[in-house]
């Protein structure tokens, strides 16, 4: 029978997500909840520890990768005459590796993994997010919420949970990605013996709805004596100068520690139709280049944005192991890699005829671009790769489809302050590392934390953010 007071349990489930700041701005007045599961998703305990244990390894390759100018050159050039925000990013590079100081500031890699866990191949590598790399702070709080009404809803818990209740495991992502941020961020500090609190600069986007989830991050940084500060790139543009020892100044803050952006993946963020003396994207390009030429810590620098591109995850996940051996690797870790990173392939000319004698359900079709809206299923497929342009080949790629088991009953969640009953909720699994020019930032490898993210396997959009996604949390399965 029904427990009577599963509404009144939902109700206060969506008032706790806004006390604590699991929030969407609607307006400037206003604030929506993100979709969110009123239980866990459970998963085997060994698949969950084997990616956890190894995730710090992508962290460790990407950093070498982004190191690596003239790999990464030889890798994105091919790209450049279909792309031209890839063009510009790499001219972006080129700038600052050809300076006469090199490279100054100090690479913080704060990169999330997400993957899906395949029914038959096991954990595979979706893509590696090392440019405004989200919601740590919300996969945690959608953890602390299920932990939440586990103990103060236990009947309607246990009623939605099903025979599906398992250990929940801990989620620390808020905690993590602050604690590694505040070590790059301190460590800037102190190399110059300066006194007072360090600086911490969110580059962000102009009317941007995601904030919560960026202000849990600043209050954690904020509670370690670390000064926050938010602006967009058009905002640093004239605000910006240099100070002694490559200092970073920002006009009315004083020097800068540690730059975090959570903007510039696309065109748009470079856009300033108020700057006539240059070229329309250039003049915050050029904005963010400067940043890179002084000594502050910087997530993501532009290597690592080009390095964790799908162009990159193509080439590695199609190199052979002992080729990955050149970034540092060891060989048994290269061998780990290449079972974390699976099947992606380049398009060329013959892709289109190939695609069309393969099942509809076994291949996707990636761009570069970043976020919701750049894959392609099914018989899409084929007539997209019809469309291409030669040169625009190279930067596109295809990567064999992931078919996660559904839960193995009904999910219930929560969007906009009702409850849905979806039949076959599949999740992503998102991992958070932190590392600081190529060391782990934290104990235990790096790894900061995860946030999972839930939807029907009939949808293709799974971002909470902007597609059909819902928050949520792991446990292990009983």
């Amino acid at each position: 029978m029904a427990y009577k007071n599963t509404e009144k349990a939902k109700n206060e489930a969506v008032e706790w997500a806004l006390t604590h700041g699991m929030a969407l701005k609607q307006t400037d007045d206003s604030a929506r909840h993100p979709a969110f599961t009123l239980t866990p998703t459970v998963i085997e305990s060994a698949r969950f520890e084997r990616l956890r244990s190894s995730v710090h390894l992508l962290g460790k390759l990407v950093h070498a990768v982004s190191q690596d100018h003239g790999f990464l050159v030889e890798a994105i050039t091919p790209i450049t005459t279909g792309n031209v925000f890839f063009n510009a990013l790499l001219r972006m590079a080129d700038s600052i590796h050809n300076s006469d100081d090199g490279q100054v500031c100090l690479p913080l890699l704060i990169m999330r993994s997400d993957f899906m866990d395949d029914a038959t191949l096991g954990p595979k590598l979706i893509e590696f997010n090392g440019i405004a790399a989200g919601m740590g702070p919300f996969g945690q709080r959608i953890h602390e919420l299920h932990s939440y009404l586990s103990t103060q809803w236990p009947a309607p818990y246990a009623e939605w949970s099903g025979s599906e209740v398992g250990q929940p495991i801990s989620n620390n992502a808020l905690n993590g990605l602050a604690d590694g941020i505040a070590a790059a961020t301190w460590k800037i500090k102190r190399e110059f013996s300066d006194s007072g609190s360090p600086t911490f600069i969110m580059v962000v986007q102009d009317r941007e709805d995601n904030v919560y989830d960026q202000h849990l991050l600043e209050h954690a940084l904020q509670a370690k004596g670390i000064r926050t500060v938010r602006r967009t790139f058009r905002e640093l543009y004239d605000g910006l100068s240099t100070g002694e020892n490559r200092r970073l100044i920002l006009e009315g803050i004083g020097t800068i520690d540690c730059v975090y952006l959570r903007a510039g993946y696309q065109f748009s963020d470079y856009v300033a139709h108020d700057i006539v003396d240059k070229a329309c994207c250039e003049a915050l390009a050029q904005t963010r280049v400067m940043i890179e030429k002084h000594r502050v810590a910087v997530n993501a620098t532009v290597s690592q944005q080009l390095a964790t591109s799908k162009r990159l995850q193509m080439l590695l996940s199609s190199a052979p192991v002992e080729s990955l051996t050149r970034f540092g690797l060891t060989e048994s870790e290269a061998q780990e890699v290449k079972y974390l990173l699976g099947d992606m392939i380049a398009v060329d000319a013959q892709s289109a005829e190939w695609v069309k004698q393969r099942p509809l359900d076994e291949w996707v079709l990636k761009n570069q671009g970043e976020g919701g809206g750049h894959c392609v299923f099914g018989e899409d497929i084929y007539t997209k790769l019809l469309s291409l342009d030669p040169n625009e080949y190279e930067a596109w790629s295809l990567m064999r489809r992931l078919h996660p088991l559904p839960r193995s009953q009904a999910a219930y969640v929560v969007r906009k302050g009702e409850i849905y009953v979806i039949d076959d909720l599949i999740s992503e699994i998102g991992l958070f590392t932190v590392h600081i020019d190529g060391e782990a930032a934290l104990e235990g490898g790096g790894y900061a934390g995860y946030l999972i993210r839930s939807k029907s396997s009939q949808v293709t959009e799974g971002g909470v953010h902007s597609g059909m996604g819902a928050l949520d949390s792991l446990a292990f399965k009983g």
